[in-house]
């Protein structure tokens, strides 16, 4: 793989949000690094009619905004404007003009990055184009990169893969699913695979149970529109929550690379079981906000936010019980929960070890707590190890504590977000943080069977959580009915 990548990089919706957050002050980081050339130019695209200059002061702004100062007029200065319409032949015919012009100017060799940050009715319209206007022969390589959602359900999907395979190869297709990027999401391969105390316990022998949780404080916002085509099942579970099961739950890959990383993963997907609608209730709960109290003020219901269905039958939450029926999962449920509006944001995945045999301090009538292996993963970044030891004193009794490891404090602001990791990534070629065809596919064909079944009876208890909480009752009834429970985010 290339090391300081050089590349013209072109982004659809240059002056949305996604941008102006996130890819821009990436790209700056990876800039002041040295981790790029200083041979790149960015072409941003939309529709506004902005100037060179214009465009730039917005660049500078941004990334003047996310803590950076240092050299941003130099960086903002191999950033350039054109006003886009997706439709016109000649926006096209401009562009290829303008990427012609910069190549020879910051000799990038004829390589070329399509980053699609918008609205994904238009990614297979753009694909097509593209490739019909002559943008994407070119003597160096192209890729091109899609944010989520990609597709609704698994006909939108192939659909829309279909198109997109018109004009590139699925080796230049770069999926984004951020999670990815995320440093303790990369770190659950490492913990996995190389240390020798953990892969030989990673089973159904000796754990009892895995539990996923992804909550948000903030409701959905400016998002009401988007939220009420998407949902929590949608917008969370297909992608971000079921990539975090599959990289817990896969087999070691034969190599660390890409295909047989993707390999792994894709086998894990395949042997989830699945269900009949009549059965969607037995293993997964959906759940909607209601107002309430969060940080002694008070927030709307999901219902009440701008753009939704004041009626709206759209699930903010989600708790399901996945089951991976291969040899070395068999009978250890895999328990998600995602949902906004919840009483901490947290993301962490609890790895729940079974008891011992027989454990000498039940006799005793102790109670023992169980091991727990924790992988924070947002806000803070770390890993956490519970253990149980003798209480100080005369009497041999036990006591748990923590032996814990935080990034996030010791690497502080040197962690890399995760955008600036997967916009490296694909500029060096490295597609193993990105989602193949085949996961998507996949996934989306697990996801249909729920949302089909929630699409076709209404919720009568909706809302069913408030504001502040950490979800339904019936979410908590569902480990209970199991014997467990779920384990403590903040």
């Amino acid at each position: 793989m290339i090391e300081n990548p050089k590349s013209i990089i072109v982004i659809f919706g240059a002056t949305g949000d996604l941008a102006k957050r996130k890819l821009f002050p990436s790209i700056y980081r990876l800039y002041k690094n040295g981790s790029i050339s200083k041979n790149f130019a960015v072409i941003g695209v939309a529709r506004s009619p902005l100037s060179n200059e214009d465009f730039r002061a917005n660049v500078t702004k941004s990334v003047q905004s996310a803590g950076s100062t240092n050299e941003v007029e130099e960086f903002s200065s191999h950033f350039y404007y054109q006003p886009f319409d997706v439709t016109s032949s000649s926006s096209y015919q401009a562009l290829k003009q303008l990427m012609g012009t910069l190549d020879g100017d910051y000799n990038t060799d004829g390589n070329r990055i399509f980053y699609l940050a918008m609205a994904p009715e238009f990614f297979g319209t753009i694909a097509s184009n593209l490739k019909a206007e002559g943008l994407t022969e070119t003597s160096g390589w192209k890729r091109l990169v899609i944010e989520k959602p990609f597709g609704r359900d698994l006909p939108s999907a192939q659909k829309l893969n279909s198109e997109l395979r018109e004009a590139f190869d699925e080796s230049e297709i770069y999926r984004i699913d951020h999670y990815l990027g995320k440093e303790m999401v990369q770190n659950i391969e490492v913990i996995r695979f190389s240390n020798a105390i953990f892969e030989p316990l990673w089973n159904n022998r000796y754990i009892s149970n895995i539990q996923i949780t992804s909550s948000e404080t903030l409701g959905v916002e400016d998002r009401g529109r988007y939220y009420e085509s998407s949902g929590a099942l949608r917008d969370m579970v297909q992608n971000h929550m079921l990539q975090m099961v599959a990289l817990l739950a896969m087999e070691p890959p034969i190599k660390l690379n890409p295909r047989e990383i993707r390999s792994e993963k894709v086998k894990v997907l395949r042997a989830l079981r699945p269900f009949s609608q009549d059965e969607v209730d037995d293993y997964f709960v959906r759940g909607q906000y209601s107002a309430g109290l969060m940080d002694e003020k008070e927030v709307k219901g999901y219902r009440e936010e701008k753009s939704v269905d004041p009626d709206s039958n759209t699930e903010t939450f989600v708790a399901g019980k996945l089951l991976i029926d291969n040899f070395r999962w068999a009978g250890v449920p895999f328990y998600i929960r995602t949902g906004k509006r919840m009483a901490a944001k947290s993301t962490k995945i609890i790895v729940q070890f079974k008891d011992i045999p027989m454990n000498l301090y039940y006799n005793r009538g102790e109670k023992v707590e169980p091991n727990l292996l924790v992988i924070h993963i947002q806000p803070e970044e770390g890993i956490t190890l519970h253990l149980n030891v003798k209480k100080s004193g005369k009497d041999i009794s036990t006591t748990p504590i923590k032996l814990a490891y935080s990034s996030s404090s010791i690497d502080g602001i040197n962690t890399p977000e995760a955008y600036e990791r997967l916009i490296y990534d694909c500029m060096r070629g490295d597609m193993t943080n990105f989602t193949h065809w085949d996961e998507v596919a996949l996934s989306w064909s697990f996801i249909d069977q729920i949302s089909q079944a929630w699409e076709s009876t209404k919720a009568y208890d909706f809302p069913n959580y408030e504001s502040g909480s950490m979800g339904p009752k019936k979410a908590d009834e569902l480990l209970q009915n199991e014997g467990t429970h779920w384990w403590p985010v903040q």
